[in-house]
């Protein structure tokens, strides 16, 4: 048994001329008497049910998921360095300029990699190799592709500086990473253990990011991990709460409270601070969808009342905008199953109703976006 305040998060041991932190295992009963832990848990666990019973409530609710996927992807990767903006992500490769791709292709490959993820959950537990999964597709063919991806590092890494010399933080060595992984993966899945879903996933997330068992991608997988984590204990149908723009602003704050768990054993205040995160998070996505659904209703309202015979049409590529908001006059051909010219005066009457704004200021192979719709996730 584990008493919150009584904590100890581990011990460093030596190895070639540094000092490498090993965690104490997590797979145990967790025990706490802090009100204000409980205060803040019954309040972020309020806003949690608030979240999944506004989804359950909207109708299509499938159509916004990607959106709030990629926003995920944007900041997640940005947390990573990466400079690719929510705009550009949606586009297709060909519109990305050459020096940008790479930050591109990174956020496409996490936007697969968060997809497949919550798929896998209906047929695989949350597990390494679940994980593992995930974190091949987050660095197939990217910066990052020549370091493992899907497996978990066979040598020493570290967080900060330049060399094992100057570190920040040097997580366990590599020959621990399984033994630590397969308690995590025990302590996710341990439903004896009396503890809260949301203490368990804040535990785990700092477990995981000590642990820090592949040589990259450990940021992004595991915040990852807290939404598959919600999703797999049915506290959250749909993947919509992610905390990555919680932990970004301020960033500094993020990292200081994990090293606090190792530097000073002081989880109580780790655990403080992610129920914030997640009551916050889960406030801001049910404004979100609020927005969503009042811009939905007042545009659909009028498209039924404006465009007589091509209501039907505008409806439907409308409703293709909710997914993916940038369109091309092809495209709305295709979508709709009308002529060139058809879509043309489709997309024209769009524009007109704001609904739609051309961004590539030419007279061929133009580009459309849903910029009010799209402003909704910023």
């Amino acid at each position: 048994m584990i008493e919150l305040d009584n904590f100890t998060s581990g011990h460093y041991e030596d190895g070639y001329g540094y000092k490498y932190f090993v965690p104490n295992t997590i797979n145990h009963q967790w025990v706490w008497n802090n009100p204000s832990i409980n205060h803040l848990l019954e309040k972020a666990a309020l806003k949690l049910g608030e979240l999944n019973s506004f989804s359950k409530l909207v109708p299509n609710i499938d159509l916004f998921i990607q959106l709030h996927v990629t926003k995920e992807a944007v900041v997640s990767s940005r947390i990573e360095g990466t400079q690719t903006r929510m705009d550009e992500a949606l586009l297709p490769e060909a519109e990305i300029k050459e020096e940008r791709r790479d930050d591109w292709k990174e956020v496409q490959n996490y936007v697969k990699a968060i997809n497949d993820a919550i798929n896998s959950l209906e047929a695989l537990p949350l597990s390494s190799r679940l994980l593992r999964n995930t974190h091949k597709l987050l660095l197939d063919s990217v910066r990052g592709e020549h370091k493992l991806p899907g497996q978990f590092r066979t040598s020493q890494n570290w967080i900060g500086g330049k060399s094992l010399a100057d570190a920040k933080f040097i997580p366990p060595n590599h020959q621990l990473v399984g033994e630590l992984m397969a308690d995590l993966e025990k302590f996710l899945n341990n439903d004896s253990i009396l503890l809260p879903a949301l203490l368990k996933i804040a535990i785990a997330h700092y477990q995981f990011e000590t642990i820090h068992p592949f040589l990259d991608g450990n940021g992004r997988i595991g915040r990852l991990l807290i939404t598959l984590f919600l999703v797999k204990e049915k506290i959250l149908d749909k993947p919509l709460l992610y905390l990555s723009t919680f932990f970004e602003n301020p960033k500094d704050l993020y990292y200081d409270n994990l090293s606090a768990i190792r530097t000073k054993n002081d989880m109580t205040h780790w655990i403080k601070y992610f129920l914030v995160g997640i009551e916050q998070t889960a406030s801001t996505a049910v404004e979100t969808l609020s927005s969503i659904l009042q811009f939905k209703s007042n545009a659909e309202d009028n498209i039924r009342s404006s465009y007589k015979s091509r209501s039907t049409n505008a409806i439907i590529l409308f409703h293709r905008l909710l997914e993916n908001p940038y369109i091309t006059v092809d495209d709305a051909a295709k979508i709709c199953n009308i002529a060139y010219n058809s879509a043309n005066t489709l997309v024209k009457m769009m524009v007109k109703d704001n609904l739609l704004k051309e961004i590539t200021g030419q007279s061929r192979n133009r580009f459309f976006v849903c910029h009010s719709y799209l402003s909704l996730f910023e």
